[in-house]
């Protein structure tokens, strides 16, 4: 771990349907925060079109192709991994999760330090839709 990695934070997961809300910094979004009240912090979910177990594998297959991501946990339905900063070791955490009845993939991305990202975990997150979109399209 780097100097500027900061510790895992406690509570990741899915509860009660949701993930872990975001703090009062702006360097954190989620698919599950009220997009009404947290508009700072709200990102749209991943969409899926079809069959849910493709576009699963088809999003956690991009969350592991970035460089210097470390998977943490993996199962049928949810996933955290840790991206990594190249020039300073910054961690971010990264969490999908699966709702193939709603057909979504929610996802919420956090810095563990700092307070400002400069919109790294917005993009992050845009990023891996539009990527998403792309490869169920050409599948």
């Amino acid at each position: 771990m780097g100097l500027f990695s900061g510790k895992p934070p406690q509570g990741l997961g899915v509860h009660a349907g949701k993930f872990k809300p975001c703090s009062w910094k702006p360097n954190c979004v989620s698919s599950t925060a009220d997009h009404i009240i947290d508009a700072t912090h709200f990102v749209e979910p991943l969409k899926i079109t079809g069959n849910a177990g493709p576009a699963w594998a088809a999003a956690t297959a991009l969350v592991k192709s970035v460089p210097r991501v470390t998977i943490v946990t993996e199962s049928a339905n949810y996933l955290h991994a840790e991206y990594h900063s190249k020039a300073m070791g910054y961690v971010d955490d990264v969490e999908l999760a699966l709702d193939a009845a709603a057909k979504l993939i929610q996802i919420r991305s956090a810095s563990r330090l700092g307070v400002r990202d400069f919109g790294v975990n917005r993009a992050r997150a845009e990023s891996l839709r539009t990527r998403l979109q792309a490869a169920l399209a050409a599948a």
